[in-house]
């Protein structure tokens, strides 16, 4: 995967001061991923052309912490050869001065407009050339466009999603990188790594200040951020504070900043999981469905947790959860505590046996009811640990999303969404079945006719 930036401004070589690159000199960086080089095609006073080639080690990234593929598709995908966030961290850690406005030799060089082209070969576009114009019309760039057909022996399958992208403006350096830094993944619509709280002060810090004032923000702080509404709502809320704000505004601005905000949802559900598992007096916990690790984070905070197991049937997810754990700089001692494994669950596992408790937060509705009884038998009838907890959303609760539309599910990988009178008899049945007792309490603010967002059931085994 290519990036080949060109000016000609006079002197064309001025390029290689910004971008704290000598012309004469290959680069090249070794990443966690592969390495990136750093070259220039062309070099003179009148055009001056640098390149920047992602050389990517498929295997080794799929492969990364020591989590082996369940398919094919892990090994054979486009990762390798298309311009994705796995490029934009290469053109981070390449042309980082550059993009963060510092440049020691030639600071004059920084904020000035320069006649700039840029070429993206192998872009994934999802959506077309639509999403181009939305996202780069508005930042005045002139453009060109061409995708390749899926396989030009066979026309009728259509255009493939991949473009060659050429960009035109007279701009500052700076200002083109960070409008690529931001639209690659966006135009893309995947992130590689996992994402979190950190993600939004690197938004903030490279779409100032042009993002705030652009028409289609909301779409491409959705699509970069992912699948993670929470943290676009955040975003999109600390945009509306940024550039354009009147002056007497900016008082009542600091003042909402400095008023704690009450926890989200998943915090409140995962710290009412933690205190249950506290008060039941757990030492060992199997997380169920773990997903990418948030409430085995807050279990490693508290010693009375020794160890603790989380399941996933998604490789990649596990990956995500053991970058966002960071295990690989854990000390020796807090490293014995946890353990991530790939599991489904609905098929015996003897892995799962001897924990103190097992939870499944926010997992049940993602299991298509006939497997339910399955399920069951595999964590209350084998696995068996003295306490289960079980959360799930509240169906009637969704009225009271204004921007949920009637009779939609919460997530789109939901297979229902129950009622609390439907939990009940669902988890009555369960404690009767395998004996174990059973009580069910809410999970955040509460409607006194929809009751909660959130309701977990907390099941104890009557034959300890």
């Amino acid at each position: 995967m290519i990036l080949t930036i060109t000016t000609t401004h006079r002197p064309a070589t001025d390029l290689g001061f910004l971008l704290g690159k000598h012309p004469g000199r290959h680069q090249t960086k070794d990443l966690s991923f592969g390495r990136a080089h750093v070259f220039y095609p062309e070099a003179s006073e009148e055009r001056c052309t640098v390149a920047l080639l992602l050389e990517m080690n498929a295997v080794r990234e799929t492969r990364r912490d020591g989590h082996q593929p369940r398919s094919l598709e892990h090994y054979v995908n486009d990762r390798p050869y298309v311009l994705s966030s796995f490029f934009t961290t290469a053109l981070s850690n390449a042309f980082g001065t550059a993009l963060n406005g510092t440049c020691r030799e030639r600071p004059e060089l920084v904020d000035r407009p320069l006649p700039l082209e840029a070429e993206l070969a192998a872009l994934p576009v999802r959506g077309g050339q639509a999403v181009l114009a939305e996202f780069l019309d508005p930042l005045g760039y002139r453009w060109e466009a061409e995708s390749a057909p899926l396989d030009p022996r066979f026309p009728d399958w259509g255009e493939s999603p991949y473009y060659r992208l050429r960009l035109r403006h007279e701009i500052p350096l700076r200002t083109l990188l960070s409008h690529l830094y931001l639209l690659i993944p966006a135009l893309d619509h995947k992130q590689h790594y996992y994402i979190g709280d950190n993600e939004i002060t690197k938004l903030m810090a490279k779409g100032e200040p042009w993002l705030a004032q652009h028409p289609a923000r909301e779409r491409i702080v959705r699509r970069y951020l992912g699948p993670y509404a929470g943290l676009a709502d955040t975003a999109l809320d600390r945009l509306g504070t940024g550039t354009g704000e009147r002056a007497e505004d900016l008082l009542s601005v600091a003042t909402a900043m400095a008023t704690p905000k009450p926890p989200r949802l998943h915090e409140q559900r995962h710290d009412r999981v933690v205190e249950l598992l506290r008060k039941a007096g757990a030492t060992t916990v199997l997380d169920l469905g773990c997903g990418s690790g948030e409430l085995i984070g807050k279990l490693l905070r508290v010693g009375q947790f020794t160890r603790i197991a989380g399941v996933e049937p998604d490789v990649t997810t596990l990956q995500r959860a053991a970058q966002r754990l960071r295990l690989d700089e854990m000390t020796p001692k807090q490293r014995e505590r946890v353990t991530l494994f790939q599991g489904g669950l609905t098929y015996h596992d003897e892995r799962f046996a001897d924990y103190d408790a097992a939870v499944l937060v926010e997992v049940l509705e993602h299991i298509d009811p006939p497997r339910h009884a399955t399920l069951e038998q595999v964590v209350f009838g084998e696995a068996r640990p003295r306490t289960v907890i079980v959360t799930t959303p509240n169906q009637e609760y969704n009225r009271l999303y204004e921007k949920l539309p009637a009779g939609d599910r919460r997530h789109p990988d939901h297979r229902f969404e129950w009622t609390r009178a439907e939990f009940r008899a669902w988890a009555e049945h369960v404690a009767a079945r395998f004996d174990y007792s059973v009580r069910i309490e809410p999970i955040g603010p509460r409607d006194k006719r929809y009751g909660a967002p959130s309701q977990v059931g907390i099941f104890d085994d009557l034959m300890i």
